[in-house]
């Protein structure tokens, strides 16, 4: 793309966010599906396909299906995308995600995400706010990453275990890739297309949702420090944790209950504001959340919604109305920080640029068009720009709260032999210079610290 139809896109991006500042979204009104609209209830995988090519034949302008693989037992892993451009990438806009069901026993947040497909597409043509949200983002919805072990997990059943793993036995949520310790569990088939959709979309903002406790739970989940990964610890902090404290209490904040602290049981954590960082509830090894955001700079926040896992279909409406105010502006912060395109001296774009906040030593980078997008609070900062066969870049500029700051970067060539030319990183790019990585655990220690972890997950989320 030349220099021209980047600043074109670029100002349009502009107008739009800016334009679209005082735009109040109009979510309170209550949602009360009729005799066409999706039924809060409980859908099979099958029920839930049927919905999904329902919607894309309704919708075709708005909505696209596909799926990044498939479960052990050949279950489609679907994801749909909302956008006013659902079909292709739309240039200067950032694409952003929401999980359901990583866990087979926790549905709640795989039916509220049908119910928000629903419910984004029918409010396009009278709804200012989800026009302006779709018109500027694409949304991409995967209700159900572990349809086996909903096939087998039961309704009405708040605690437990049976359904939370895959087919094969494993919890998908401790499957990843880790930074602080090595995980040594076998990479499944629903974390292995995970890790490949990632790779393939550069995605900026995500969500993923859970049961069992009421909170927005933000990275890091693990901590170098712990052997016992127990409950409570301490907490392991990013060096992004003034935005990830903002996410998460923005979807807290919006939520009817969970801003409160509420507790789930007697036994249970009373959360400050309703959220937590995830090490200080408790560390994990392998979790989703810190592999998108260490790997791939997507900031992802963990959005426990129910305190039940699998509650009686009857109180589904209920988590909706709690919860889809919250669904929607999380997914708008996405609109916030500084954004823009990396170019060389002609023009053109320059792909998988890396870039650095100063001072944030988790990077992120630019897209095959030259894009890239930053969430960050109002402030004075300085971002670092290193590329293959460039000379490295500073450029100083100032985020403000109304409207994402538009930031245009051009590099100069530079000779491999050149003092200051560095060469990207080999993945993860993101690695920040924390403690090193402890060697694996072996023997009887290690038997008990898993034993213990599996025990502590099962009963906090």
């Amino acid at each position: 793309m030349a220099c021209s139809n980047i600043v074109s896109a670029l100002t349009l991006v502009l107008f739009v966010a800016v334009s679209c500042n005082g735009i109040a979204f109009e979510g309170h009104r209550r949602y009360s599906p009729d005799g066409n609209g999706l039924d809060f209830v409980y859908h099979t995988h099958e029920d839930m396909t049927t919905f999904l090519r329902t919607i894309t034949a309704r919708y075709p302008n708005l909505t696209a299906l596909y799926s990044i693989g498939k479960s052990v037992q050949n279950r489609d892993l679907w994801v749909l995308v909302v956008s006013s451009s659902p079909y292709e990438h739309m240039i200067g806009k950032p694409d952003v995600k929401y999980i359901g069901g990583i866990h087979g026993n926790e549905p709640v947040g795989k039916e509220l995400l049908l119910h928000l497909i629903e419910y984004l597409v029918s409010s396009y043509d009278t709804d200012q706010y989800i026009r302006w949200l779709l018109d500027n983002t694409r949304i991409h919805i995967l209700p159900s990453l572990n349809p086996d072990g909903y096939a087998i997990a039961k309704e009405g059943v708040c605690d437990g275990v049976n359904g939370r793993a895959n087919s094969k036995g494993f919890d998908l949520n401790r499957n990843f890739p880790d930074y602080f310790k090595q995980n040594p569990k076998k990479p499944q088939p629903e974390t292995i297309a995970i890790k490949e959709w990632i790779q393939k979309i550069q995605f900026v903002l995500s969500g993923s949702l859970h049961g069992g406790a009421l909170v927005a739970s933000y990275p890091y989940d693990n901590t170098p420090n712990s052997i016992f990964q127990s409950y409570p610890s301490t907490a392991s902090l990013t060096p992004d944790d003034d935005v990830f404290k903002h996410l998460s209490s923005v979807y807290a904040d919006n939520h009817s209950k969970m801003s409160r602290g509420v507790s789930c049981k007697q036994s249970s954590p009373v959360f400050k504001n309703g959220i937590t960082n995830g090490a200080k509830w408790y560390p994990l090894t392998g979790g989703m959340q810190d592999y998108n955001y260490i790997w791939f700079g997507c900031m992802e926040v963990t959005l426990e919604i129910s305190c039940c896992k699998f509650p009686p279909a009857h109180e589904l409406a209920k988590y909706w109305e709690d919860n889809h105010l919250s669904l929607i502006k999380f997914l708008a912060e996405v609109h916030r920080g500084v954004q823009g395109f990396v170019t060389d001296t002609n023009g053109y774009p320059v792909e998988k640029a890396l870039l650095k906040v100063k001072g944030r030593d988790v990077g992120f980078q630019t897209t095959r068009y030259g894009e890239f997008w930053r969430i960050l609070l109002p402030g004075t900062y300085k971002l670092e720009v290193f590329a293959d066969g460039y000379l490295p870049k500073e450029v100083d500029f100032v985020v403000v709260e109304q409207h994402p700051t538009q930031l245009n970067i051009t590099i100069t060539p530079g000779q491999r032999n050149d003092a200051q030319y560095r060469p990207s990183e080999q993945k993860p790019h993101y690695r920040p210079p924390l403690a090193p990585v402890p060697d694996r655990d072996e023997g009887i220690l290690s038997s008990l610290s898993n034993g213990f972890n599996s025990f502590v997950s099962n009963v906090f989320g």
